[in-house]
């Protein structure tokens, strides 16, 4: 499957002040799969090194951090010469070895011609910082994400409506009603598949949701067992419950997120720390509130205020047990549900596109789901399930901040009037 993080990856290579880099992201997201691809095709070589349960390798960086012993050291447990510009070397789970994420730093420093890649599922989270001297400023970094509604189109042999998609949002031309409804059938197969790629492939193979709800499940049994993993018990406890609560947060007619839907009695101060660890392992998407329409946004971003989505729209349906026919047909799909899960796959398309999460809501009752800063304005982005755009908060938001132009992402065609970009749902990918 095409993924859009190998642009990144040739742009790293090609960069002369290129400096190890690390991947972070969610597991399963595609990660190992990615680099591997991308080390097979663009270098003479792969040295593949996974440190999860290999305390041999872990051990080739406890005695000291010399890049030239760890380098011959590396060459001899791997059976292969490693030179500079020609072999990728890729750390996996380079989590579970805080030694070698210091090693990143000599690498930066003393050897800089030997291209190296780092990646693991909690990177954010697993490395005692109290325990390792993380190589701040010596590393490049990128997130990964499931993938999107493009990369699903891709993968199922939708590229030729891709590229129309694309063209029509830079053009605002409406697609032939034949593509739009395709496009929309197909938007509402992703929003029950999601962008995993293990899930997306079942998909493929079987066109079958039971078989891609089990892989979901099995992502959930993981996500599981990270939180115990890397986490007192405790903890754990916490952050399950933060996580599992987050479609009973969205399902709210004010989807903020509040500490009282987690646990009977819960307060901030028990789970906060629960909700930054989920963000930061990447398993769910932080959207904090902006108090003002202008830039730069997160200047007046209140930081008590905030929505959480879960950063796959296909794991947020299947915690949902939504019955695939009501996502599908849309027959008893309304309300706030259905609200909850487009919100959360607009908000996934955003982060794929790094965009940070903003929404913005006044002193009363308005509120826009997203905004977006462009280079000299604050983009308002209202979201709707369906085909029924009347917008009273983009209004407000646009009569009291005057943007060049606000977007509504909603079931009808392309469009711009009224100084209101149209977006069909399926397009959300475009928005960058």
């Amino acid at each position: 499957m095409q993924r859009l993080i190998e642009k990144n990856l040739l742009a790293w290579k090609d960069d002369p002040a290129k400096k190890p880099l690390m991947i972070y992201g969610a597991r399963q997201v595609g990660k190992t799969y990615s680099v591997v691809k991308f080390g097979k095709e663009h270098y003479a070589d792969l040295a593949y090194f996974n440190f999860e349960n290999n305390s041999p390798l872990a051990s080739i960086f406890e005695s000291d951090l010399d890049v030239g012993r760890i380098l011959t050291a590396l060459s001899a447990l791997s059976g292969k010469r490693i030179l500079p510009e020609q072999t990728l070397i890729f750390f996996d789970e380079i989590q579970a070895a805080p030694k070698a994420v210091t090693a990143l730093k000599y690498f930066c420093e003393n050897a800089p011609e030997y291209h190296i890649i780092a990646a693991g599922s909690l990177l954010g989270v697993a490395v005692n910082r109290e325990a390792v001297s993380f190589p701040v400023g010596k590393i490049d970094s990128l997130m990964m994400y499931p993938m999107n509604f493009y990369e699903f189109l891709l993968a199922t042999g939708n590229d030729a409506l891709a590229q129309l998609i694309e063209e029509a949002y830079e053009s605002n031309t409406p697609l032939v009603s034949a593509l739009h409804d395709k496009a929309m059938s197909l938007y509402k197969t992703y929003l029950l598949v999601g962008g995993m790629p293990e899930c997306v492939l079942e998909y493929v193979d079987k066109k079958d949701f039971d078989f891609v709800r089990i892989k979901q499940n099995r992502i959930f049994a993981d996500y599981s067992s990270d939180m115990s993993k890397y986490a007192t018990k405790a903890e754990a406890v916490r952050h399950e419950a933060t996580y599992n609560s987050v479609p009973s947060q969205l399902a709210k007619e004010n989807k903020k997120f509040q500490y009282k839907y987690i646990a009977s009695g819960a307060r901030g101060r028990q789970y906060e720390d629960s909700v930054n660890w989920l963000a930061k392992a990447g398993v769910v998407l932080k959207c904090e509130k902006t108090n003002e329409g202008k830039i730069p946004i997160d200047f007046y971003k209140d930081a008590a205020s905030f929505k959480m989505y879960m950063s796959d729209v296909g794991l947020l349906t299947a915690k949902m047990t939504v019955p695939y026919a009501t996502v599908l047909s849309d027959i008893n799909f309304g309300g706030e549900a259905k609200g909850a899960i487009t919100e959360n796959y607009v908000a996934q398309q955003l982060a794929a596109n790094g965009v940070k999460l903003y929404y913005w809501a006044s002193e009363h009752t308005a509120e826009v789901d997203f905004v977006m800063q462009s280079a000299e304005y604050a983009v308002p982005i209202e979201c709707k399930a369906n085909d029924n755009v009347r917008a009273r908060s983009l209004s407000i938001f646009v009569g009291k901040y005057a943007p060049p132009y606000a977007i509504r992402i909603s079931g009808k065609n392309f469009g711009f009037e009224n100084g209101i970009k149209s977006v069909p749902l399926y397009a959300a990918f475009c928005v960058k």
